[in-house]
């Protein structure tokens, strides 16, 4: 496998394109680009063309590390704050519910395994982690994990994290369809009616010159860079913000500036920043790493899929039981299971603007929580 640097980015460059040309021009034109970009990574990744989860190539961590944020605070400057008001309150509820069916989830799955034989005395802090994943992201996983020392315990701590970007991934093409699917079968209405379902059609196509490149750029990496020292900065006085949080913050001021909305091509380059990430997250569904990982390799996964799946159920019947709108119980469920990053990629891959700003503060919600159930459900779980 080449692993040089430049040959992964053509790859992965490659790929954004060939998703979009598919959906323009064969018969893959009703499956949208974000959902193609994962299932074309996810193929080329398991072929061994490029890197894996397992591989740790450098690209992919500056692609979440930075891509990921900067996808956020370029579609963020579009946002008008208004559209909180009807989106935000909604989307909050469908979190919560949806933080509390991963909540349920965890419990239930572990049931359905030999929970003991499989994770040994590390099964209530699994659960910790899980729910901090599916909650927030990432970061809540390693806070269970660091605490509880999991991470010594090589195979299964492997096995879980390869399992959870598998899931992650399918679960991303499900919630793309989710708004679709459901609402032929029990139709509700939307709670932003306009231009928001008029398809692949409405292509966003923006003049962008090299003098809106440099100053978004610029301003894009600065906000960042300010994001992470202040973040740096508080943790270190004792206030843990996030990162994504202060970026955010910026974002929503800049955009209520009239000379920053009048700058073309911030969309264009969030939207190129959000398939980047997604294609990544595509390489990250690792089929063979799970299978090294042995016997209880099948337990494992069964454990992921359950939870993720028990949340979907619960969360759907609550929207059909409070008659949500439908993309917003999707993007909530994202914004659980992936975080802010791909709930904002779901946003604007169902047509819905209005939910760009809600799916990031929901996701930052996760953040903020998921440590904190994390660590109730291994509580109480493990005595």
């Amino acid at each position: 496998m080449i692993e040089q640097p430049l040959y992964i980015l053509a790859v992965l460059f490659f790929l954004i394109f060939l998703s979009e040309y598919l959906c323009k021009h064969t018969f893959l034109k009703h499956i949208s680009s974000s959902l193609l970009v994962i299932i074309l990574g996810a193929i080329v990744a398991n072929l061994e063309l490029i890197p894996s989860a397992s591989d740790a190539t450098p690209v992919y961590d500056a692609i979440f590390q930075y891509v990921a944020p900067a996808s956020i605070f370029f579609l963020l400057l579009g946002v008008n704050l208004k559209q909180l008001k009807k989106a935000g309150l909604p989307m909050l509820i469908a979190f919560v519910l949806g933080s509390a069916g991963t909540m349920i989830g965890v419990v239930v799955a572990l049931q359905l395994i030999d929970y003991q034989a499989v994770f040994g005395v590390n099964y209530a802090a699994i659960a910790g982690m899980m729910t901090g994943t599916y909650t927030g992201g990432s970061a809540n996983f390693n806070a269970v994990a660091l605490h509880y020392e999991v991470f010594r315990e090589g195979a299964i701590f492997t096995g879980v994290v390869v399992a959870d970007n598998i899931v992650t991934a399918v679960w991303m093409m499900i919630t793309l369809s989710i708004p679709v699917f459901m609402q032929k079968i029990r139709p509700h209405k939307e709670v932003i009616k306009g231009d928001n379902h008029d398809g692949e059609a409405e292509r966003e196509e923006e003049a962008i010159n090299p003098s809106n490149l440099a100053i978004l750029l610029a301003v894009g990496v600065a906000a960042i860079w300010i994001s992470n020292e202040l973040s740096a900065w508080m943790e270190a006085a004792g206030f843990g913000i996030p990162s994504i949080l202060i970026l955010t913050t910026i974002a929503l001021i800049l955009a209520q500036v009239g000379t920053v909305q009048r700058i073309a091509g911030a969309k264009l380059l969030g939207m190129f920043a959000v398939y980047l990430f997604l294609v990544v997250v595509g390489a990250y569904c690792e089929i063979g790493a799970l299978v090294s990982v042995g016997a209880h390799a099948f337990d494992i996964l069964l454990f992921t899929v359950m939870i993720v799946v028990i949340h979907g159920v619960f969360l759907l019947i609550c929207g059909v039981l409070l008659k949500s709108d439908w993309s917003i119980i999707a993007v909530a469920s994202q914004a659980n299971i992936g975080g802010a990053s791909t709930a904002l990629a779901l946003a604007k891959s169902v047509k819905r603007n209005d939910l760009i700003l809600p799916s990031i503060l929901a996701g930052s919600l996760g953040y903020g929580l998921g440590t904190y159930l994390g660590f109730l459900v291994a509580g109480i779980l493990g005595g």
